[in-house]
């Protein structure tokens, strides 16, 4: 072992020698390896502020380095000067060009520091430089002599026109300019913007961020600086009036290679609303696009009602491109805007089909087909009638079941509606999303050779909602599976009797209840240090089925269940919480941590939750140091070679995700994670299949993997190799459940039974 290390380590250091990127510079010159900041003041400074804001200003930047490695620079070199293979150009492309010294010019970027500082607040810096070099490598250190932050000390309106002046003194307690803090440029620039997006939804449809004036007064005395907020002196007289929407046309038929919109002798006028052409020829009924016009003759122009217009019909899904015109009316009053809404309508059919090969952790592989075809606007309400199907065919490839194969196919229909349907009027949703009612049929058959079939099938009614681009609501009043097995085989059979608890989990059961999930999500916020995604989920089933039996003169127990059409239907409550935080560095890797919560309770019809509703725990996006859901309960451990796919779930879940995400290089990014959590069952069972959650003890049950991962990120596609080790092993005995002093990479036993590589599509959180 120890000649292995040995080895190991020179054959690291040769490649870092090899990849340094020094062997091939030009001669005389000298490989620029980047710069530091130091900063030197009389005064109490907060450094880590004003040296982040002076390195924001470092230019160029130096090749890409990795534990002393340049892997792009290598790849630049090694395609040499003048590639002829297609291949070497493509090492060429993907590599970096080494950074020079004698390309870095330390007196613009010193100007380049002060220029940034002083947009900080730091009227009188002063940078200099010094070049540090090596035999190969060279760098510079620039000292900033610094002061204090200019902090604001008030901010004085003085607003010629009378209109505008009662409008933005009305919200100045909502300016971003506020006493006592830092003198910061980007906020003067940001205050301008939010005054004018407030004006433009007042009716100022030409007003402009540009036409605000800040005037400075410093003082040295106290390094504070006072602002006076004012109009240029030249502005057009447009810009100071409100406008008012006049007319408004839709068209509905709009081809891009039309300058606008088309001239039709038929028109119909629907509240207000002229829509050009007949009505056999509209795609979608006036009744249906004019809830999401939020432009109406009379009302004063908003900006935000333009962009509550143009996301609704576009978020509808029937038309490819939306465009909202205006035009100054010029035969009426002055203050009047005609409205033009251009729609450019998609196919009314779109067929779609992919495939691809699924690998799973507990060795079933194989082809997964899905095709689908999406009719548009099936009622000329702009619904969406979407029809899928499925198909399956797996192959466990190694371990005691390698022989076993699996199959399955789904047809299934959702009707998605862009609007609520519900039996009484609603006031008018003022979010820029639309609203949508979908109806889902679905069924599922699913063949385990060896095993048994069993058939499901499930109607999903609900409503889908976003407050903004942060929330998002889900409301499922109806949500009805119905699950039957048959054809079970004597071996599956018995597998059920030697485990009533499992067994108990696959009878045929009836499913009658509903969901509600609201996320938050702040992924989609472009520039965020620091975003959180928060995902809670409810589930309740079975009670309204309960109060039709108590009613009828029925007792309810889980000992003597009532049934509906000859089944016994289920009864529980599920509650969960997914919560993820992801720090973005300034190198543009990630830091994301996941916390993941849930418990399920049955009660009066049922004393086990549903196989499909309970907690797992193992697998490519839980903890992937263990089989997929091989992880618990508790302390019991579940022998996947023994029971394949009959791993038993929980009640509880706890589970802990970080990992650190790092750019390689072009689409391949690198991670390292730890993963860690349980599930566990509310109360003991007659297996013994594990102790029940107990606050005081849980944590002693928690398992622990680690391992790192390799990615092929292309935006719109992401293939995850995550190679992982347990770290702790839950159903070890006591004080020996951590199992980190048994690593062995060099024992092929030791790899052959710890080593699990995941292989999935997306990142696991």
């Amino acid at each position: 072992m120890k000649i292995f290390n040995n080895i190991l380590l020179i054959i690291t250091c040769l490649l870092i020698a090899s990849c340094s990127g020094t062997r091939h510079l030009p001669y005389g010159e000298k490989l620029y390896v980047g710069a530091k900041i130091k900063l030197k003041s009389e005064e109490k400074i907060d450094k880590s502020l004003i040296k982040s804001t002076a390195e924001d200003a470092l230019r160029p930047q130096p090749n890409k380095s990795y534990l002393g490695m340049r892997p792009k620079l290598m790849l630049y070199n090694a395609a040499g000067e003048n590639p002829k293979s297609k291949f070497k150009q493509w090492m060429k492309k993907k590599g970096e060009a080494p950074v020079l010294m004698s390309a870095i010019k330390p007196g613009v970027t010193a100007t380049i520091i002060d220029a940034k500082l002083f947009n900080h607040g730091i009227f009188k810096s002063s940078t200099e430089s010094e070049i540090l070099e090596k035999k190969r490598t060279g760098k510079v250190v620039y000292t900033s002599h610094v002061h204090q932050p200019f902090i604001v000390n008030e901010m004085i309106y003085d607003i010629y026109d009378d209109s505008l002046s009662s409008l933005i003194l009305a919200k100045k307690d909502k300016s971003i300019i506020k006493p006592g803090e830092d003198y910061m440029l980007d906020r003067l620039k940001n205050e301008r913007i939010r005054i004018d997006a407030f004006l433009k939804n007042k009716g100022y449809f030409y007003f402009s961020p540009d036409y605000l004036l800040f005037k400075v007064d410093t003082s040295n005395l106290n390094h504070s600086v006072s602002f006076k907020l004012t109009l240029k002196d030249s502005i057009p007289s447009n810009a100071l009036r409100v406008y008012r929407i006049n007319n408004v046309v839709v068209n509905q038929n709009y081809s891009l290679n039309e300058r606008g919109s088309r001239n039709s002798s038929d028109s119909i006028s629907y509240k207000n609303i002229v829509f050009l052409g007949s009505e056999a020829r509209m795609h979608v009924k006036p009744s249906v696009i004019s809830q999401s016009i939020y432009l109406r003759k009379g009302e004063v122009f908003s900006h935000l009602n333009h962009t509550k217009t143009l996301n609704r019909l576009m978020s509808m899904g029937n038309f490819k491109l939306v465009q909202v015109n205006f035009l100054e009316n010029e035969d009426s009053v002055a203050g009047l805007l005609d409205v033009t809404v251009l729609m450019t309508p998609l196919s009314k059919y779109t067929f779609s089909a992919e495939m691809d090969v699924v690998s799973k952790s507990n060795n079933y592989t194989g082809p997964r087909l899905n095709l689908s075809i999406l009719d548009r606007n099936t009622f000329k309400g702009g619904e969406l009638l979407n029809f899928n199907l499925a198909g399956t065919y797996e192959a466990q490839l190694g371990g005691k079941d390698k022989n076993l194969y699996s199959y399955s196919f789904t047809p299934q229909l959702e009707l998605t509606f862009p609007r609520f349907l519900v039996p009484f009027n609603l006031r008018k949703s003022n979010s820029i999303y639309i609203p949508k009612t979908s109806a889902l049929l679905s069924y599922n058959y699913l063949k385990k050779v060896n095993y048994f079939d069993i058939r499901t099938f499930m109607f999903v009614f609900g409503y889908r909602w976003k407050e903004n681009i942060k929330k998002e609501h889900k409301l499922n009043p109806i949500d009805v599976s119905y699950s039957s097995i048959r054809n079970k085989s004597t071996e599956f059979t018995e597998l059920l009797e030697s485990n009533p608890f499992l067994k108990k989990s696959y009878e045929e059961q009836f499913i009658a209840g509903g969901s509600y999930s609201y996320t938050y999500s702040e992924q989609m916020i472009p520039g965020k240090k620091v975003q959180l995604f928060i995902q809670l989920k409810s589930e309740v089933a079975g009670n309204a089925l309960s109060l039709a039996s108590l009613i009828g003169g029925h007792s309810i127990s889980s000992e003597n269940p009532a049934k509906v059409a000859g089944s016994v239907y289920s009864q529980f409550a599920k509650l969960s919480l997914d919560s993820r935080i992801y720090y973005n560095l300034r190198s543009g890797n990630k830091l994301a941590m996941r916390v993941f919560a849930g418990v399920g309770k049955p009660y009066g019809n049922s004393s086990v939750l549903p196989y499909t509703r309970q907690f797992f725990s193992g697998g490519p996006n839980s903890i992937r140091a263990f089989q997929i859901n091989s992880v618990g309960p508790g302390n019991y451990f579940q022998d996947t070679n023994t029971q394949g796919f009959l791993q038993m779930g929980g009640d509880v879940k706890l589970e802990m995700n970080a990992e650190y995400r790092f750019n390689i290089i072009s689409y391949f990014k690198g991670a390292l994670f730890v993963d860690a959590g349980n599930v566990w069952l509310l109360k003991s069972n007659s297996t013994t299949a594990g102790t029940p959650f107990d606050f005081s003890g849980f944590t002693d049950q928690i398992a622990v993997g680690a391992g790192l991962g390799l990615r092929v990120d292309i935006s719109f596609f992401v293939l995850r190799f995550d190679l992982a080790l347990p770290m702790r092993k839950p159903w070890f005995e006591e004080n020996h459940r951590w199992v980190t002093n048994e690593i062995d990479f060099s024992s092929s036993i030791w790899r052959k039974d710890n080593l699990v590589l995941n292989v999935a599509i997306g990142y696991p959180f």
